[in-house]
């Protein structure tokens, strides 16, 4: 179990790379309201969307990843995507499906998202200053600009420079994930810094040459785990982010 590192951590950097659950949101509003919005909706977007190529795409991965024979049926598919809602799998066929199903529930305004309340000001406050915020993660990108275009606060997508997931990006436990960010965003690894709170991608980042920043936040399921080395706090009010 890492301790916490003591308060203000400052930084000097050219891009905040973030993560989403459980750094910027609570797992379970995603594992939770989300993933329940989701979970319905599956079949019938499969069946209403057989012609749309992504779908196609995800449907076909699905059955490759799930091991099913190639004549699956959709009501097979979806228990396999629901099998691995259930274990929280981060398929990418999954991300694809649900992202899709989001968006479109956001553009409804069925669905709004969630962030910590120490996260927007400081978003704001770095933003104001010249910093580049981006985002990485598992869930897709589909999914991830309604996120902040719908916020509790209001449309924060002008706060944002990209966005990668697992297909723009790679793995988010993979050292090449993060080189191929860098490459896009146009920066050095030293003058990028990820926030994260997973042990593993803040590992993998590191290893890859960035700054890092681990997140232990109560009650999220990677609180009190073992960051190594890296500099670990509890919230964004105990961070300060300068432009590199």
């Amino acid at each position: 179990m890492t301790s916490s590192t003591p308060t203000p951590v400052a930084l000097a950097a050219r891009t905040v790379v973030l993560d989403l659950e459980g750094t910027t949101s609570a797992a379970g509003f995603i594992l939770g309201d989300l993933y329940d919005y989701a979970r319905p909706r599956l079949l019938p977007w499969l069946q209403e969307h057989a012609d749309d190529e992504e779908v196609a795409d995800a449907r076909a991965q699905a059955i490759t990843d799930a091991e099913l024979p190639p004549d699956a049926s959709d009501e097979d598919i979806v228990a396999a995507l629901l099998a691995w809602m259930d274990s929280d799998v981060k398929a990418t066929p999954l991300k694809t499906l649900q992202g899709q199903i989001w968006a479109e529930g956001f553009e409804r305004h069925e669905i709004t998202s969630q962030f910590f309340d120490d996260v927007i000001p400081k978003l704001h406050a770095w933003h104001a200053s010249g910093v580049r915020l981006a985002v990485f993660s598992s869930g897709s990108v589909t999914s991830q600009r309604p996120w902040f275009k719908y916020s509790p606060e209001g449309d924060l997508s002008g706060l944002i420079t990209d966005y990668f997931d697992t297909v723009k990006a790679g793995p988010k436990k993979a050292a090449e994930s993060y080189r191929t960010i860098a490459r896009a965003l146009g920066d050095e690894p030293g003058q990028l810094v990820f926030f994260s709170d997973h042990p593993e991608e803040i590992a993998a980042a590191s290893h890859a040459g960035w700054q890092v920043l681990a997140f232990s936040r109560e009650g999220e399921p990677w609180f009190g785990a073992d960051f190594g080395d890296a500099p670990v706090v509890g919230s964004f009010a105990d961070v300060e982010v300068s432009r590199l």
